[in-house]
């Protein structure tokens, strides 16, 4: 695989340091991307997609999700309640550690809301574009229309 030194860039840009660090994150410079836990995600319309991440074991009190700088972060931790002793386990197969997954989200995308369903929580998202954004039709006049004088008069006389 081919290694692009960006640092040059860096140097010579302002304003631009999020788009290095997805070019980063892009080329795995910023080490392994994390396995666990499972994620898909799929478009639901046109507009509209969803994260779904396989949480199983966790409760809606050990899961937090957060929203910062065009970036979505599932954490989960358990809640080790007083008094509990740890299981004693002859096989353990159900990963219940620690996890912290990130989703760089693109602009004009907006967290709707999130269902624990089954061992998998559901991440709603949907892109809604301002309206100064979309694109729109410009009309276009007949022939017949007269040009607009901005400034001066129309009736300028040649010198």
């Amino acid at each position: 695989m081919r290694h692009f030194d960006l640092a040059p860039l860096y140097r010579s840009t302002v304003g631009f340091d999020r788009l290095f660090s997805m070019l980063d994150q892009a080329a795995g410079l910023e080490g392994p991307a994390p396995s666990y836990p499972p994620y898909n995600i799929e478009r639901t319309g046109e507009n509209a997609y969803r994260i779904s991440v396989a949480v199983a074991g966790f409760t809606d009190k050990d899961l937090s999700i957060e929203v910062k700088e065009q970036a979505l972060t599932i954490r989960g931790e358990k809640a080790v309640g007083e008094g509990e002793g740890k299981p004693d386990y002859l096989h353990q197969g159900i990963a219940a550690r620690a996890f912290e997954r990130r989703f760089q989200l693109a602009d004009h995308v907006q967290v709707k809301g999130a269902v624990l369903d089954h061992g998998l929580l559901h991440v709603d998202l949907v892109r809604e574009i301002p309206e100064a954004m979309k694109p729109r039709q410009i009309p276009i006049g007949g022939g017949n229309a007269t040009p607009r004088v901005i400034e001066g008069s129309s009736n300028r006389q040649a010198a």
